[in-house]
C-alpha cells in the first residue's frame, strides 16, 4: 500500500487525477502522512553575467520536488538547484513538493539583475540597439600594442611613422551579443586568419563569454578553448578588460604569462563609405598636406580616361614652398578648413606665392559617382575653398585611394573636361 501512495504521491506533481488510479476495492484512498510546507530561498549572484541564482529547498514532508524556473527553460527534480539566467527580469520561481500527505506549492518573485545598466556590457554589445555590435581593429597608429608590466611600449603594430595592419586583419569581424555569445567572422573573399606573421586558414573560435561587472567598464571571459579576438597571444584565462568603449571605439586589454599586456583597439564594422570618410577624418579630426616628397604629386588630364594628358607630374619635391605647407583638416563633423600658412600659390600666367586664402566650409560626404570609393562636395565660400590647386574645376573631389597615411584625391567630376589628380600625406 505504501507504494502506492508513493506512486500517487509523485503523481501529484504533474497530473493529481491520477490518484484515482490507486484506489483498490475496499480501500480508503486518503494519503497518510501530513501535506509538506513547501519553502525555499534564492540567493543571486550578480558578480557576473549571465547571472547564477541558487534555490536552497526549506520543504519539510516533502520527497519529490519539481521547480519551475520562470523563464521556460524546463524544470528541474533536484532539492537544491542552481539556475543561470540569460535575461535580466523579474521571474516567478515555482516549487511543488510531493509528499505522504499530499503536494503542495510556493511561488516567489525572483529579480534578476540586467547587465545592460552596465556602461561596459551595454557599449560592448548595444543593449540599446539590435543586442549586438560588430567590430573591426583599427588601422589607427597604436591598434595593437604590447605594453611592459610598468605601461612602457614593448610592441606597437602601426606606429606613429607608418605602417598598416595586414589586410586579412582588417577585414576580420567581432561580433558580441547581448545573450553572451562572441563570435569570429574571418571577412573577405579569401577569409584569412592573420597568425605567426602571415595570413593563413580561418579560425572559427565562437565562443560564449561572461562579463564581470569590476572596477571601471568590467571584464569578458571568453569561454571556449583557443579563443581568438585578433591576435594570437594567449592571454590569462582568457580574459579580457574593457579598458575604453564608445559608440566609435572598444579597446580591450589583456594579460599574458610573462606579465606584459595586449591592448587592442577596435571600431564599428562601417560601411565601406563611413570606412572612407573614418580614415579621412580620424574619426575626429585629421590633417592632410601634399605628399611633397614623390614625384607626380599633381597630374593633370582631360578625364578618368587620361588623368596624365595634359600635366604627368613633377619631380620629387619640385611644389613650390608656398604650396608643399598648406594644410587641409577634415573633421568627423563635414567641417573643412584651410590654412594657407604665410602665402596660397595660385596657379596661372599671373600666379605664384600670394596672399593666403584661408577660409572654412562645410562638404557633404557620399559615394562616389564615377571613379572612386566616396566623394565629398564643398559648400561655396568666399574665397572658393582651396584643396591642393586654385583652379579646380568644379568644388566636388573624389577619393580614389585612402588609408591611415596618404590619400589620392581628384578633383573634377566624372563626366567633365579636366581633372587634377593629388598626393596627400597626414601631417
Amino acid at each position: 500500500m505504501k507504494n502506492i501512495i508513493r506512486a500517487a504521491a509523485f503523481a501529484l506533481l504533474s497530473a493529481p487525477l491520477l490518484l484515482a488510479s490507486c484506489k483498490k476495492a475496499g480501500e480508503d484512498t486518503k494519503l497518510e502522512g501530513p501535506i509538506p510546507t513547501v519553502g525555499f530561498t534564492a540567493t543571486v549572484n550578480a558578480s557576473q553575467f549571465p547571472v547564477v541564482v541558487t534555490f536552497k529547498n526549506n520543504t519539510q514532508n516533502g520527497f519529490l520536488y519539481q521547480w519551475d524556473f520562470g523563464d521556460g527553460t524546463g524544470v528541474s527534480s533536484a532539492s537544491d538547484v542552481t539556475h543561470t539566467y540569460q535575461r535580466g527580469g523579474t521571474y516567478k520561481v515555482q516549487l511543488t513538493s510531493a509528499g505522504s500527505g499530499g503536494s503542495a506549492s510556493s511561488v516567489q518573485n525572483v529579480v534578476v539583475p540586467s547587465p545592460c545598466t552596465n556602461a561596459g556590457f551595454a557599449g560592448l554589445t548595444a543593449c540599446s540597439g539590435n543586442g549586438a555590435t560588430s567590430w573591426t581593429i583599427s588601422n589607427q597608429p597604436g591598434a595593437i600594442v604590447r605594453l611592459a608590466a610598468d605601461g612602457t611600449t614593448v610592441f606597437s603594430s602601426t606606429p606613429a611613422t607608418g605602417g598598416s595592419l595586414n589586410a586579412c586583419q582588417l577585414d576580420d569581424e567581432f561580433t558580441f551579443a547581448s545573450n553572451y555569445t562572441y563570435s569570429y567572422d574571418a571577412g573577405g573573399a579569401a577569409g584569412q586568419t592573420f597568425s605567426n606573421g602571415t595570413c593563413g586558414a580561418a579560425r572559427n573560435p565562437n565562443s560564449s563569454f561572461i562579463y564581470k561587472p569590476t572596477a571601471g567598464l568590467g571584464q569578458i571571459v571568453l569561454q571556449a578553448k583557443r579563443s581568438f579576438i585578433g591576435v594570437t597571444d594567449s592571454v590569462v584565462n582568457k580574459t579580457y578588460d574593457i579598458v575604453e568603449v564608445s559608440a566609435a571605439r572598444l579597446r580591450l586589454r589583456g594579460t599574458n604569462p610573462d606579465g606584459t599586456f595586449t591592448v587592442i583597439t577596435y571600431i564599428p564594422q562601417l560601411s565601406a563609405i563611413d570606412r572612407v570618410k573614418l580614415l579621412l577624418t580620424g574619426g575626429s579630426s585629421r590633417t592632410w598636406k601634399l605628399d611633397n616628397s614623390v614625384a607626380a604629386t599633381i597630374v593633370v588630364g582631360p578625364s578618368d580616361a587620361d588623368p596624365t594628358g595634359y600635366y604627368a607630374g613633377g619631380a620629387a619635391g619640385s611644389l613650390p614652398p608656398c604650396q608643399a605647407d598648406d594644410e587641409f583638416t577634415f573633421t568627423a563633423g563635414n567641417v573643412f578648413q584651410y590654412n594657407a600658412k604665410a602665402e596660397t600659390f595660385v596657379a596661372g600666367a599671373t600666379g605664384g606665392c600670394q596672399a593666403p586664402r584661408t577660409n572654412n566650409t562645410t562638404f557633404t560626404f557620399g559615394a562616389a559617382t564615377g571613379a572612386g570609393k566616396a566623394q565629398f562636395e564643398l559648400a561655396p565660400a568666399t574665397p572658393m575653398p582651396v584643396i591642393g590647386v586654385t583652379d579646380a574645376p568644379d568644388r566636388i573631389y573624389r577619393i580614389l585611394e585612402i588609408d591611415n597615411q596618404h590619400m589620392l584625391l581628384r578633383a573634377g567630376s566624372s563626366t567633365g573636361s579636366l581633372v587634377f589628380t593629388m598626393k596627400f600625406v597626414v601631417k
